[in-house]
């Protein structure tokens, strides 16, 4: 009996730990790793980067969503990660470089001008829709939808090429590290509209 007293005593705490890091990681926080080059340069692949769940989504959050049912291309979970441009209620159009969101220029300070320009390209989010396999005519973001966008504009696959993502899909807003040197980039989901 003294035996089963001693394991227990130490299997116990190591059974509440792990059902505590279950919880954490299943409703609050876990850790993701950025593959691929479409957040440059704030994101690079093989970066260690926190996803929140609680947190609220703004303009400007960075996102980790899956894919499936919202990229046609892909058939089985695979997860993205982007940046929130147009919020549901939200016109979205690019013009010479700018977003436009609600006829307001967007701050893009996190990406270079010439990403502004050759890599985001001119549209208006009627114009995008009519090659989109859903969302077709869409003129608004939708009631609990986000159209997102890569900072590496001219290689990320985003809103632009399939449409709205469903809140549902979302896992979280990105948080790096407060070391990274591009921690102020993907952390200030506050940068707003310039006005």
């Amino acid at each position: 009996m003294k035996r089963l007293k001693t394991i227990l005593s130490y299997l116990l705490p190591v059974v509440i730990g792990l059902l505590v890091g279950i919880g954490v990681r299943q409703y609050f926080a876990s850790a993701s790793l950025i593959k691929g080059p479409s957040m440059k340069p704030n994101l690079h692949t093989s970066e260690v980067v926190g996803v929140f769940k609680t947190l609220p989504i703004h303009r400007n959050s960075v996102i980790i969503f899956d894919a499936n049912g919202e990229d046609p291309q892909v058939k089985k979970t695979d997860y993205y990660v982007k940046r929130v441009i147009g919020l549901p209620g939200d016109t979205v159009s690019s013009y010479n470089g700018t977003i436009y969101v609600n006829n307001h220029p967007l701050n893009q300070d996190y990406i270079s001008q010439r990403q502004r320009s050759t890599g985001t390209g001119n549209w208006n989010l009627q114009s995008l829709s009519s090659q989109w396999v859903r969302d077709r005519n869409s003129t608004k973001v939708p009631s609990g939808k986000y159209f997102v966008l890569g900072d590496h504009r001219s290689v990320s696959n985003d809103s632009r090429y399939w449409g709205f993502v469903d809140q549902s899909k979302v896992q979280g807003v990105v948080k790096t590290p407060p070391f990274n040197k591009n921690a102020r980039q993907v952390n200030s989901a506050s940068a707003e509209l310039v006005k």
